[in-house]
């Protein structure tokens, strides 16, 4: 569940930004954001990352490209990029799936594993533009939800 979750962190930012041309180049979502943990708060037991950059350097009618960097409690460097079409579901990874929609400057997102698990959050940008926060819901395809929120600082 803590990769599911991990790599979908970006891509819920992402897959919004594909979802309308109209937040394009305009959107409050692009730009690269910073995982601030003393705001965030995981689900229990799950292992915070050391760091988190989220890059989205394209955003427009035809297609959003993100990178985003995940620097595990070990140390170990992740780094995962994603491109998606304008709305509808893309895939991401081998056995994922993501679909999102904009609501009123609202990302709302849900991703899906392949044993049932999934990852639901609505993300939101500051009027100043300045921080993101993501609310969100995991579950373990066994009934198990478990509550989240990340905040992101613009870099």
């Amino acid at each position: 569940m803590v990769g599911l979750r991990s790599s979908t962190i970006v891509v819920a930012i992402c897959a919004t930004l594909a979802a309308s041309a109209a937040y394009a180049e305009d959107s409050p979502f692009v730009g690269r954001w910073h995982w601030n943990p003393a705001h965030s708060m995981l689900p229990p037991g799950e292992p915070a990352p050391k760091d988190v950059v989220s890059e989205i350097s394209r955003a427009d009618g035809q297609s959003v490209s993100w990178t985003v960097t995940i620097v595990t409690p070990d140390d170990q460097q992740h780094v995962v990029s994603f491109q998606a079409e304008p709305g509808g579901s893309a895939p991401h990874g081998r056995d994922t799936s993501a679909s999102a929609r904009m609501a009123d400057e609202t990302l709302q997102a849900t991703f899906s594993g392949p044993a049932g698990q999934s990852d639901t959050q609505s993300c939101s940008v500051s009027a100043d533009r300045k921080q993101m926060t993501c609310k969100g819901v995991v579950t373990d395809g066994k009934g198990q939800a478990l509550s989240y929120v990340d905040v992101y600082e613009r870099m």
